[in-house]
């Protein structure tokens, strides 16, 4: 199809701005996001969040987000100012896609995975309850991590370089492969893990309520129990809360942040065999770019969030954090010099 004037005009003026926008605003989620997710680990790692099961899946969930966000945004924030090596270099190009996909998978499945832990510390049923545990949170956790490097391995045979008339350079080589990659992302990367936290974010909130309907049944029970294990569990309690609202705000982010991306791929999937003009391929590579690298937000918000929506509970780990640091950094000064 023919291209006019003005139609070239605009297809310019877009890619000028989506190069803008992949390495101001590619910068600007790279930096929050590595920061974010790395103090995100570092209050995890700390008592008493260490010892909570829903805790360590965040953990493994910041981590996939680090090598998600290293992966997808070091090129795209570099390919204005120098070569980008996986556009050109077929095992660079297949190796970064295969982390980046795998690992950003990663990450929300395992949020996913959080809402299942809620769902079963929440639950009347005492079995349940006791599923709840380290041990098979870190169970999960690998088995996750198997699972997405076995869906993910077809791109080692699907993705190439250099190509024509794709979103990227690095991308899916033929149209049965788009088609397997498009639908993957669309369906297992985003929509599942979704339908699953909404799911078992529902049943969790019917749990808690359950729960509260019991309370003063069961306060008749408790006249035995000593005040220091009342409040201990009141402690557990309070983290166990402050852990779901965490886990609701994020999964409303997650949503906000994901969705475009899924429905411009399955979009792209449908109409692959209709003929388009190189205005509506530039249109639509506008918005596959810009939706892309919304899902790097998401991926860099966690610890944002749970300065938000962890309360007094996570605020007072990032204290404990700074203190710490302060205290490292006051003794460093006072160490005794060695003489030469």
């Amino acid at each position: 199809m023919s291209t006019t004037s003005s139609d070239a005009l605009l297809i310019a003026y877009l890619t000028k701005v989506l190069a803008q926008i992949n390495f101001y605003f590619g910068m600007f989620i790279f930096t929050f996001g590595i920061v974010g997710n790395i103090l995100n680990i570092l209050i995890l790692s700390q008592r008493p969040l260490r010892t909570n099961s829903c805790a360590i899946i965040f953990f493994g969930s910041s981590t996939a987000g680090i090598i998600a966000i290293v992966s997808g945004l070091v090129s795209r924030v570099l390919s204005g100012v120098t070569t980008d090596l996986s556009a050109t270099v077929s095992w660079i190009c297949k190796v970064r896609a295969f982390i980046l996909l795998a690992s950003r998978a990663a990450t929300f499945w395992l949020i996913m995975f959080a809402s299942v832990d809620r769902w079963l510390l929440s639950s009347m049923n005492a079995l349940r309850r006791q599923m709840s545990s380290m041990k098979n949170s870190l169970r999960g956790i690998g088995i996750i991590t198997i699972i997405l490097t076995i869906i993910h391995s077809q791109i080692f045979y699907c993705y190439g370089t250099n190509l024509a008339g794709t979103p990227l350079k690095c991308y899916t080589k033929n149209i049965s492969c788009r088609l397997m990659n498009d639908l993957t992302f669309a369906i297992i990367t985003i929509l599942v893990p979704l339908i699953f936290i909404i799911l078992f974010g529902l049943m969790t909130i019917s749990n808690m309520r359950l729960a509260r309907s019991r309370v003063e049944p069961a306060a008749v029970t408790m006249a035995n129990v000593t005040i220091q294990n009342i409040s201990t569990r009141n402690r557990s309690k309070k983290i166990d809360q402050r852990l779901f609202r965490m886990l609701f705000v994020q999964s409303v982010c997650l949503g906000l942040f994901t969705l475009p991306l899924a429905i411009q791929r399955l979009y792209a999937t449908l109409t692959i065999n209709i003929p388009k003009s190189v205005l509506q391929t530039t249109i639509e590579n506008f918005i596959y770019q810009v939706a892309l690298i919304n899902t790097f937000l998401a991926v860099g918000m966690p610890f944002y969030v749970n300065i938000f929506a962890g309360g007094s509970v996570y605020r007072k780990g990032l204290f404990s954090l700074k203190e710490q640091i302060v205290r490292k950094l006051i003794c460093t000064e006072h160490l005794p010099q060695n003489t030469q």
